[in-house]
């Protein structure tokens, strides 16, 4: 206990304020920097295990059965934050329950210009209209096949590529999918995304519908004899009601295994700073909305399908109020980036058995 307070005031009195002031411009450095650090304690045994000792021998096991995989605890790092698996078993031995890499695109893609994210330190809050940058699938699935897959449940996010019309998603998204099979304990299908022009238009009934049902087809094809992997789908916050429902009920109809709410948000509200910046909106202010969505969505689904809630959770009383609204499962990603991971362990012991 003693080592995590001492490694977490380091991080939040130290080397959080000195990675902030090295990338001002462009905070996307400090990640970079981090990624870096992250994958070569990653390919050193000794390293990692410090590591472990140092973070994730801290974090007490909450065990759970969501969708047929069993989680250690039920705090996961949220998708976007290693988009090309490269640090999956440093972040592993920082505690974290389940880790969501990706998101990965069929072709490799830059992203949209630098710089692409701002930060709002004071609502501990992002923007980010990073537009899925990546490796492309067969690239990060090259890389996998030489290294060890991490202790815990791994989930790829999979998007559709920006050069690829929308009424070749499915077989953009499926080419993707068996690249990554192999790799993968579950797949999320990101459909919410705001910085990839279109790509929530496949939200709608129609295109969801034949996205889902070649994903499911495709997962099924590459169990063979197995059950298949879990096909979950991440949605947007700014949905009304009636799409959210038009959405489960395709979910219900195709047999993905459950939701993820929510992704980041294009609206502002909640941040007390006025801006003009694109991008989707992550942390604090994003948190109410997120748990009126997850509850929502828990209420409609009735036990049919489980829920895992993102969006906002930056304190212990965060994560039992997004529990506390039917998420089976809980995903961080801004406030990683804001508290460091010593945040694992804190909201883990506030929710309890």
């Amino acid at each position: 206990m003693g080592s995590l307070i001492d490694m977490s005031i380091i991080f939040r009195g130290m080397l959080r304020p000195t990675l902030f002031a090295l990338s001002r411009r462009d905070p996307e450095i400090a990640h970079e920097l981090i990624m870096r650090q992250l994958a070569l304690i990653g390919s050193v045994p000794p390293a990692l295990r410090i590591l472990q000792a140092l973070y994730g021998a801290h974090v007490p096991a909450r065990p759970r059965e969501v969708f047929g995989l069993r989680f250690r605890h039920p705090v996961g790092l949220a998708g976007g934050f290693d988009k090309n698996g490269r640090a999956l078993s440093a972040l592993a031995a920082l505690g974290f329950g389940f880790i969501e890499a990706g998101g990965v695109t069929r072709w490799p893609q830059p992203g949209q210009p630098r710089p692409r994210i701002v930060r709002f330190a004071a609502d501990k809050a992002l923007i980010n209209r990073m537009g899925l940058p990546n490796d492309g699938a067969e690239a990060i699935a090259g890389r996998l096949a030489h290294l060890p897959h991490p202790p815990i449940p791994i989930g790829w996010q999979i998007a559709k590529s920006k050069v690829t019309p929308l009424e070749e998603a499915p077989e953009d998204c499926c080419a993707t999918l068996r690249a990554l099979y192999p790799f993968g304990d579950y797949f999320s299908v990101n459909v919410s995304s705001p910085n990839t022009p279109g790509l929530r238009q496949l939200q709608a009934r129609e295109p969801l519908t034949d996205l889902l049902q070649a994903l499911v087809n495709e997962a099924r094809t590459l169990a063979r004899e197995t059950p298949p992997k879990p096909i979950v789908v991440k949605i947007a916050p700014d949905l009304t009601w009636e799409e959210m429902d038009s959405i489960l009920d395709v979910c219900l109809s195709v047999g993905v295994s459950g939701i993820i709410a929510v992704n980041t948000t294009i609206t502002r509200e909640g941040l007390h700073t006025a801006t003009t910046e694109a991008g989707g909106l992550s942390g604090r202010p994003l948190g109410p909305r997120a748990r009126e969505v997850v509850s929502y969505l828990v209420r409609q689904l009735n036990g049919r399908l489980p829920v895992i809630g993102v969006g906002g959770i930056a304190t212990p009383d965060d994560a039992r109020r997004m529990l506390d609204a039917g998420a089976s499962l809980i995903q961080i990603y801004t406030s990683f980036i804001y508290e460091g991971p010593g945040i694992i362990a804190r909201l883990n012991r506030a929710i309890g058995t």
